[in-house]
């Protein structure tokens, strides 16, 4: 199985629980297909460098992950389908050396998600 990251932008407009449902939706596609998750990120609402389909905003999610090729696949598949999606970007690791950069950005996002479930108890 290869490394993967996959950054996605969902749109603003969308409700917190909204937002957290598309998440978990493309963590079950991943799952479904084969892969499995290392460690999410949470990134929030926050500007876009330019205004993409009217929004100046988008809430960005990151999802690290090891899966066969055809997962990656299907879950670009899904996002092209998925209307609140409105930018995403899928990169592979293969090197030794960018997978050690991949296990470190592992680290770190599991770091951070300790401290925020940590913080909101």
């Amino acid at each position: 199985m290869r490394h993967y990251e996959t950054l996605f932008v969902l749109k603003p407009t969308l409700t917190e629980e909204e937002s957290k449902a598309k998440f978990d939706f493309i963590k079950e596609v991943i799952e479904k297909n084969g892969g499995e998750i290392a460690a999410y990120e949470d990134f929030g609402v926050r500007k876009l460098a330019y205004p993409i389909e009217k929004f100046e905003r988008g809430h960005y999610y990151v999802i690290y992950f090891k899966a066969p090729s055809t997962t990656v696949l299907e879950l670009e598949r899904i996002y092209r389908i998925t209307e609140d999606v409105i930018r995403f970007l899928t990169m592979k690791y293969e090197t030794k050396k960018d997978v050690a950069a991949w296990e470190k950005m592992v680290q770190r996002a599991q770091k951070a998600t300790q401290k925020e479930t940590a913080a909101a108890e």
